[in-house]
C-alpha cells in the first residue's frame, strides 16, 4: 500500500523560487572579481563587458587612444577608452538607465561605493544629487534624471600623453 502526498503547486513554486534566489545569490557571491573588468582592465575586459551588457561594439580609432562603444539593449551607450598600451583608462555612459557600476568600474568599484555611502550619510536625499568623486587615482562624475543619465570615470595617472579629461564624453 503506497500513500501519495500531493504538494500544492503554489507551495512547490515558492520553494523553487526560493532555491533559485538562493543559488543566484550564491553564484553572484562566488563569482570572482576578475569577471568584473572595466576601468583599469585590459583590452580583453571590453569583450567581457560586451557580454555582460549584452550589446554590440563599435570601435573608433583616435590619434592617441581607441574608443570602444557598447550599445546594450537598454539603450544606454557605454564608451570605454583604451590607451595604446591596451589599458582601459576611462569609461563614460549616457542613456535612460545608469549601467552596472560594479561591472563598469571593476576594481575601482569599492572606492565608488565608499564615496556613495559617505554622500548618503551626509545628505538627506542623496539619490537626487549629482555625484562627483575626485581622488588622485580615481575620478567619477555622474548626474542626470530618470530617462537620461550621464557620467564618466577615469584614471588620471593612466591618461595617455596629451589627452585631457575633457576628451572623455
Amino acid at each position: 500500500m503506497s500513500i501519495q502526498i500531493s504538494i500544492p503547486f503554489r507551495v512547490r513554486f515558492r520553494r523553487e523560487l526560493r532555491l533559485r534566489n538562493y543559488f543566484g545569490t550564491l553564484l553572484a557571491v562566488l563569482t570572482p572579481l576578475s569577471a568584473f573588468a572595466g576601468l583599469g582592465g585590459d583590452l580583453n575586459s571590453i569583450l567581457t563587458d560586451q557580454v555582460r551588457f549584452q550589446g554590440s561594439v563599435q570601435t573608433t580609432q583616435m590619434a592617441t587612444f581607441t574608443i570602444h562603444e557598447i550599445h546594450p539593449a537598454t539603450g544606454t551607450v557605454i564608451r570605454e577608452y583604451v590607451s595604446p598600451a591596451g589599458k582601459v583608462f576611462a569609461v563614460s555612459w549616457r542613456g535612460a538607465w545608469p549601467p552596472d557600476m560594479r561591472q563598469l568600474l571593476g576594481s575601482y568599484f569599492p572606492q565608488y561605493q565608499e564615496a556613495i555611502q559617505a554622500e548618503a550619510s551626509a545628505h538627506h536625499n542623496p539619490g537626487r544629487r549629482a555625484v562627483q568623486i575626485v581622488q588622485p587615482e580615481f575620478v567619477f562624475q555622474h548626474g542626470g534624471h530618470p530617462k537620461f543619465f550621464t557620467g564618466k570615470a577615469y584614471l588620471p595617472q593612466m591618461l595617455p600623453a596629451g589627452v585631457k579629461a575633457e576628451a572623455i564624453q
